[in-house]
């Protein structure tokens, strides 16, 4: 009770404070109006805050729900943005850059407070409110103050109220007793597209019209799409032979509009003994992962917003704040200890269509220095390594899959049903065809990889020796269990010998868009790497680090693999969506090589074979087996895949100990003798 009028009464205080602010007609200039017009949006978060608690959100016209959702994110949306405080670069030509980038940091950390208003985190909201009186009052004293004393302020708000940010965010992961989001979508009317507007998220056309088409498809529709889903999560586990029955929850993560499919996988998770958990992608800088969205979400207000911030850690990433978080992190999953080793793991969906975005460079926007950045995969790697000690990676598995959005154009319709046929597409037929690859490959030493035209790829990937060819295998056959849809042989490459160049013309990797990317490897490790995106060389080189290597100074090749689905890629031809396909499908439509972890990171020792029998050996490299002695030197906690599609293919052959070749595609296409099967959609187009 006491805990309640307190933060009753830091409200009343917060709540006079800011109305006082916002009605400042002396200060003048930039800093004058940097403090009304955030003054003003904080005053709208408490509104927000007290509609939430009327019900507003669930009894409002969907008038009213679109003019509150336009209020809260008009300020970044579209044109807006660019004279919006969340904008570092207008901010710094108000305030000058001594102030500019702190106080949008500010800013932008208030906008979070949308989310808190909707989920009655009052806690959260308040804390940032008081960040932001605490700032004004350092200009309140007669003096400008130093911008030194405005980075303090952040610096200790981030790291002191970490044991609210941070350890709410692990109980999120973890509590199905926290279902805001859950409850919503299976009490709402989801005919009625209000639904969409009580999860505190921008809503666009997007999510209006992917609700309704979905509401236009019939109930064995939908249960066949979710059908794969959770059976694909199902079967996980099963082909790792782990044991779902100990698990108890499953963390659902999508974007907004597909509700009707997540009920229904709400449900079939409850058949299998699993409470589902959803929560919301990371809004405070202190746990998001740069530009990584983990969990559900909307639309994105603007991209170039979230791009514009995605170093804004710059303000508190030293090695004090690193060891503080994985403080609070070490005593929150201590205490939900039971519901982490009764977690199962993710089933993601995924969304494709949207416009390939290619963000401006913001010369105002925070940029981690190199200590900074040494500090940022010091604590991811940490972090990997403390998840996996309370989510065993051994007991737990994953299924993600993806769906196209109607931003994809006039045929989203067709598309989306193109989709559905190639993520349900017969297994069996792949399994056999992939097996006839997977011989040819495994007795090999290395396999070449050359482009053709434009293309100017010449790779040569080493291979792990089999010891025992009756009963091992270093490629395995990828069916449709945890990466939908079928179709692909992959392994974890030997470093040693793995040298060359990979090119692709364009390439849209975690979102962003990449023209002409090149990384050129030796024995195993990016060693170069550069893009056409930008005219200065080193702002290509930038871009590449920071968003394919993130921040590593060089990431080893930890997947090579060979995609086999001709159906997927006749699709992406045929509608011309291959920019706009997710790599979780693109990555089936020719070889792909990831750059980071393998896929087997900490379950190196678990048991895994083929159809066939065969034990899968090729699952770790020179850098991984380092794990059970330096972990840190062992994973790089992150995996990116690129693809070279079918037509920028000259060959990809086996090269045998002897120096002979056996050739696997030629010229785009298929040539095993067995595999010619996967040549018919290509010849069919």
């Amino acid at each position: 009770m006491e805990r309640i009028e307190e933060l009753e009464e830091r409200y009343a205080l917060a709540g006079e404070r800011l109305l006082q602010i916002a009605a400042d007609r002396e200060t003048q200039g930039g800093l004058g109006e940097y403090f009304r017009r955030t003054a003003e949006f904080a005053l709208l978060l408490l509104r927000t805050k007290e509609l939430a608690e009327a019900d507003f959100f669930r009894t409002a016209t969907l008038e009213e729900l679109q003019e509150w959702n336009g209020k809260l994110y008009e300020d970044i949306a579209g044109e807006a943005y660019g004279k919006s405080f969340a904008s570092p670069a207008y901010a710094v030509s108000r305030v000058g850059e001594e102030y500019g980038q702190i106080l949008s940091f500010v800013y932008a950390e208030l906008r979070g407070g949308i989310v808190y208003a909707f989920e009655g985190r009052d806690e959260e909201l308040l804390i940032h409110l008081e960040l932001f009186l605490q700032i004004h009052g350092e200009f309140s004293e007669g003096e400008l103050p130093e911008a030194r004393r405005l980075k303090d302020d952040v610096y200790w708000f981030v790291s002191d109220y970490s044991d609210v940010t941070v350890s709410y965010r692990i109980r999120e992961q973890l509590d199905p007793s926290l279902s805001f989001a859950r409850d919503i979508i299976m009490e709402s009317d989801l005919s009625d597209p209000r639904y969409l507007y009580r999860f505190g998220e921008y809503i666009t056309e997007r999510e209006l019209r992917m609700s309704a088409y979905l509401d236009s498809l019939s109930g064995e529709e939908i249960d066949r799409i979710a059908s794969v889903f959770t059976e694909g999560y199902r079967m996980g586990f099963e082909a790792a032979d782990k044991d779902l029955s100990k698990k108890r929850t499953v963390n659902i993560r999508y974007c907004l509009g597909f509700e009707r499919i997540i009920r229904r996988a709400v449900e079939r998770f409850a058949d299998m003994g699993l409470q589902s958990i959803l929560y919301r992608a990371a809004v405070s800088r202190v746990n998001m992962r740069e530009t990584s969205k983990i969990g559900y979400y909307g639309s994105p207000a603007s991209l170039q917003y979230e791009y514009d911030h995605k170093g804004d850690a710059a303000l508190f990433m030293d090695k004090a704040f690193v060891e503080r978080k994985l403080g609070v992190m070490k005593t929150a999953y201590e205490q939900y200890r039971e519901l982490a080793a009764v977690h199962g793991g993710p089933a993601v969906m995924e969304i494709f269509g949207e416009k390939p975005f290619e963000p401006a460079s913001c010369a105002e926007a925070l940029k981690p220095d190199r200590r900074q950045q040494e500090n940022q995969v010091l604590l991811y790697s940490r972090t990997g390594r403390l998840t996996n000690e309370y989510i065993k990676g051994e007991e737990r598995s994953f299924t993600i899959i993806a769906f196209p959005v109607p931003d994809i154009g006039e045929q989203f319709e067709e598309i989306f049903r193109e989709t559905v046929k190639i993520n349900t597409l017969d297994y069996r037929t792949w399994q056999t065809i992939q097996q006839r690859m997977i011989d040819a490959l495994d007795g090999g030493e290395r396999v070449h990889i050359l482009g053709k035209g434009a293309n100017r790829t010449d790779l040569t990937v080493a291979l792990m020796p089999v010891g025992d060819p009756e009963t091992e295998t270093i490629f395995e056959n990828c069916v449709a269990d945890v990466n939908i849809p079928v179709g692909e042989v992959f392994t974890s490459p030997r470093l040693a010998g793995t040298n060359g160049v990979l090119h692709v013309s364009g390439v849209y990797l975690n979102g962003l868009f990449y023209k002409d990317l090149c990384l050129t490897f030796r024995d195993g490790m990016t060693e170069d790497y550069t893009c056409g995106n930008y005219e200065d060389p080193e702002e290509n080189r930038r871009y590449i680090r920071e968003n394919v290597l993130f921040h590593h100074d060089a990431l080893p090749m930890g997947e090579f693999a060979i995609g086999t689905n001709t159906t997927a890629y006749v699709t992406a031809r045929k509608y011309g969506i291959e920019a706009l396909m997710p790599i979780l499908i693109a990555e089936k439509t020719g070889p792909h090589f990831a750059v980071g972890d393998t896929c087997f990171s900490w379950e190196e020792d678990v048991v895994t074979r083929n159809p066939d029998g065969k034990r899968m050996i090729a699952k770790e490299n020179e850098r991984s087996v380092l794990r059970k002695e330096d972990p840190g030197s062992a994973y790089f906690n992150c995996h990116t895949d690129i693809t070279i599609p079918y037509d920028e293919l000259r060959e990809i052959a086996v090269v045998k100990k002897d120096g002979s070749r056996i050739a696997l595609i030629r010229d785009g296409r298929f040539v095993l003798p067995g595999t010619e099967e996967l040549n018919r959609p290509l010849e069919e187009a």
